[in-house]
């Protein structure tokens, strides 16, 4: 389960990852495996419409089973797949690096983070360092 203390240290962590490898100031989203929004934090300088794309990435990620960048190759070989998916989870899916389940220590998926404002690698590597600073598995796909 992801507490809002967890999520605030995913979020923290990100962060960390993105000053230390000086990206471009972040939007970040963490979602429970019900893909309810725990916490979510913006970056002073993000650019608008960061929320949505965020939550796009992590939402898609937990929809479907996969983190986005496997979202990002399952779009290029089944287009068709990916937009209909899309179209079923009401347009929340953003098929890009930049979204991350969240596993436990036995691999069960608890939720996801979603981040965008830099490039989607470094949106997925700042993922990554928020999930293994709150003690958790990331699989980005």
């Amino acid at each position: 389960m992801i507490t809002l203390a967890i999520a605030k240290t995913i979020i923290t962590g990100a962060h960390a990852e993105a000053a230390k490898s000086n990206f471009k100031p972040l939007s970040v989203v963490v979602l429970d495996k019900g893909a309810h929004v725990v916490a979510f934090e913006k970056q002073d300088g993000s650019s608008n419409k960061r929320f949505e794309i965020a939550f796009g990435k992590a939402n898609g990620a937990l929809a479907l089973g996969m983190g986005s960048r496997a979202l990002m190759a399952r779009a290029e070989s089944q287009a068709y797949f990916i937009n209909a998916a899309t179209a079923a989870i009401g347009g929340s899916l953003i098929p890009v690096p930049g979204g991350v389940l969240v596993k436990d220590a036995s691999g069960v998926t608890i939720g996801a983070v979603g981040i965008s404002g830099d490039t989607s690698d470094n949106d997925e590597a700042a993922a990554i360092a928020g999930i293994v600073a709150a003690g958790f598995t990331p699989d980005a796909g």
